[in-house]
């Protein structure tokens, strides 16, 4: 579905992302993470072809993304950005899901149809002004207007950011769902936390090159990965970290409970 072949980016001289290579399967929830400015919303970008890289390849459902317009690319990525006011566009709810639409379907019937199911899937009021909202309202809207178009690929660039706890969760277990019926799901997250939570796999970038890239339960007990990397592991992996091989891959507290409940009984 996605594949990254030896690319490199630089803007203007400076080096962001070093011989990347990588392929993420249909289906799959991958987390990216590392400190600020290690090349991951470039990454990102890298996805729906607003950058090209600098060298080498990026394919995303079997497009060349150097050889394909933006516009070709947007009917199988969906990119959710960091800040809900940098997507939204229009003065009403339901404008603002149509917006997309209009630009893919030209049945009017089709774009009424599906403007509705979103509204109602997602609890929205389609006459209320997107900006008159929440931040976490703000960003269901951008997400519905996505998941309106119904793409391959969801692209989210730290997704929660700004949110409180029940915002947070609204939004992640929308996604998850997404995932769960098949849509991959490509997150940037900087909340450790979140990511152990949700997601299958994690890449892990420093220095615009690629520390780690396994499942999350390996990579979040990864002491000298996330040492290098910069990363702070959730806090239950830490926990493991301390406690030693024998609970390894321990992301979990029922998971950790259990395995001291067995020590204690043997």
């Amino acid at each position: 579905m996605i594949k990254f072949s030896d690319v490199c980016f630089a803007y203007e001289k400076k080096n962001i992302l070093n011989n990347i290579s990588f392929s993420i399967k249909k289906g799959e929830f991958v987390a990216i993470v590392g400190r600020n400015g290690t090349g991951k919303t470039t990454m990102m970008k890298l996805f729906n072809g607003l950058l090209k890289p600098t060298s080498g390849n990026v394919a995303v459902a079997d497009l060349d993304t150097k050889l394909s317009k933006t516009s070709e690319l947007a009917k199988h990525v969906g990119f959710l950005f960091q800040n809900p006011d940098r997507q939204i566009c229009m003065n009403t709810v339901r404008d603002e899901i149509a917006f997309g639409l209009n630009c893919i379907y030209t049945e009017k019937g089709e774009i009424e149809k599906r403007c509705k199911d979103i509204i109602e899937e997602f609890e929205l009021k389609g006459e209320e002004d997107p900006f008159s909202l929440s931040r976490g309202e703000r960003q269901k809207v951008a997400l519905a207007s996505i998941i309106a178009l119904s793409p391959e690929i969801m692209v989210l660039d730290e997704p929660t950011t700004g949110l409180d706890y029940k915002e947070c969760m609204q939004i992640m277990d929308i996604i998850k769902d997404l995932n769960q019926k098949g849509t991959t799901v490509i997150m940037v997250c900087h909340d450790m936390e979140l990511v152990a939570d949700f997601a299958q796999r994690v890449i892990v970038l420093g220095e615009g090159r690629i520390l780690a890239d396994d499942c999350c339960k390996k990579v979040m007990v990864d002491a000298k990965v996330l040492d290098r990397a910069s990363l702070t592991p959730p806090q239950i992996a830490e926990l493991a970290i301390r406690l030693g091989d024998d609970f390894s891959g321990i992301l979990t507290l029922e998971e950790m409970t259990d395995k001291i409940e067995s020590r204690c009984l043997s």
